[in-house]
């Protein structure tokens, strides 16, 4: 299993396996990196140029994997906990913490300089499952109580935030107890 400079594991044999399609594909199957950060790796924007910024990844016709890519970057976008499903609720103008923590799959090796980022989303009591233990990625796991708890804990917060409430009522909790009565 993969392992973090650190010795502990990531949960994944080959972080490929889960890797999505490049961040910087274009839907037209173009590289948006040689196109807009040439000044990073000129030779590899000249070779994209050459090709019409074309990624030789996507093409059919050859046998070039996102591993050959030395500028190959796969983020996952999904809000919600690739390991066991909890989706991510996050609260405006609070500052709790995330539900869901961003779990690197590749690193550095024997001093290697990381050349490409892998990343998924593991909700924080999967994510000390796999650096803490031999627990994988594709264990069949369901959300830990504790998870469901804080989860339904924010929906609830959430929807007491929809439900409305006058501003008067609001600041001067004495002034809704008069209201709609006359001067008699």
């Amino acid at each position: 299993m993969e392992k973090t400079p650190q010795g502990t594991p990531v949960g994944v044999d080959d972080p490929y396996e889960y890797a999505g399609v490049c961040d910087h594909l274009t839907g037209e199957g173009t590289c948006r990196y040689a196109f807009g950060h040439y000044e990073h790796d000129p030779e590899f924007a000249r070779e994209r140029a050459q090709e019409d910024y074309e990624c030789p990844v996507v093409d059919p016709e050859r046998e070039e994997t996102w591993a050959d890519c030395p500028h190959f970057r796969s983020r996952n976008r999904d809000r919600e906990c690739v390991r066991c499903g909890l989706e991510e609720k996050r609260m405006a103008h609070d500052d709790e913490r995330p539900l869901l923590e961003e779990h690197h799959l590749s690193y550095a090796r024997d001093g290697e300089e990381l050349s490409h980022e892998i990343t998924i989303y593991l909700c924080r009591w999967c994510h000390s499952k796999v650096h803490d233990s031999w627990a994988r990625i594709t264990d069949d796991a369901a959300p830990e109580p504790e998870a469901i708890a804080e989860l339904e804990g924010r929906r609830s917060r959430e929807q007491d935030e929809l439900g409305f409430e006058s501003a008067a009522d609001r600041y001067d909790p004495g002034a809704g107890d008069d209201a709609g009565t006359a001067d008699e």
